[in-house]
């Protein structure tokens, strides 16, 4: 016969104390619900974006502009989750953070989303830039180009996991557990404090079309220090 195992009490109470308090740090909320698009409000373009697997599935639209699927809330300084997977890997994306919209003008069609995006990008053969910080219609690249080195941190044909840690003028980035990033830009960064997070289908003119989906997007707002 088996002897049966049992735990001190003392050690059973310390684990269930524990989880307890793992529990209670966990702040984040989910922005995503798995099944509708409630929380987000599409800006620019006329990418579709759907529901399908619980994951937000975006495909391109011929002769669009770049597409975002946005949150109807402003966040400032925050610790974002989220998942990714290119399925079509001549597609490259992109998650803005703090971003605004400018209204379009005069007989412009679209306005245009504006602000800090962290790069989603195949690796392919030679690596990518994926991870690093792009200012979306706002100057460019806001990683220093000595600093964007390809890398292939990001497993094409596969989920990914992104962090993306924002903390006033620094922004941290993580792909699959490595970091990517650690930015601090008093000028660039300090201008966009707080804006909406969209999820970005890249305008690909007559080509496609193509699609990428994210999942499993949760958000810590954090405290100011």
């Amino acid at each position: 016969m088996s002897k049966k195992c049992f735990l001190p009490v003392a050690t059973f109470l310390a684990m269930a104390l524990s989880l307890t308090s793992i529990a209670a740090d966990d702040d984040s909320v989910s922005l995503f619900d798995g099944k509708t698009l409630k929380g987000w409000i599409q800006k620019n373009g006329i990418a579709t974006y759907r529901v399908e697997d619980s994951a937000i599935v975006g495909r391109t639209a011929p002769g669009s502009p770049n597409s975002f699927l946005c949150t109807e809330k402003e966040y400032g300084d925050f610790d974002l989750e989220f998942e990714v997977h290119l399925i079509n890997n001549q597609l490259n994306s992109g998650v803005q953070i703090r971003s605004q919209t400018k209204p379009a003008k005069g007989d412009q069609k679209f306005g245009r989303v504006n602000g800090p995006q962290v790069e989603i990008e195949a690796s392919g053969n030679n690596g990518a830039e994926s991870g690093y910080i792009y200012g979306e219609a706002c100057g460019g690249w806001m990683t220093p180009n000595d600093r964007r080195k390809p890398r292939k941190v990001f497993k094409d044909g596969e989920w990914n996991k992104y962090r993306i840690v924002a903390r006033g003028a620094r922004i941290q980035t993580w792909i699959n557990g490595e970091q990517v990033e650690d930015l601090t830009d008093e000028g660039k960064l300090k201008s966009h404090p707080k804006g909406f997070i969209g999820l970005q289908v890249h305008g690909v003119g007559n080509r496609g079309p193509y699609e990428v989906a994210w999942r499993n997007i949760r958000i810590k707002v954090l405290d100011k220090e």
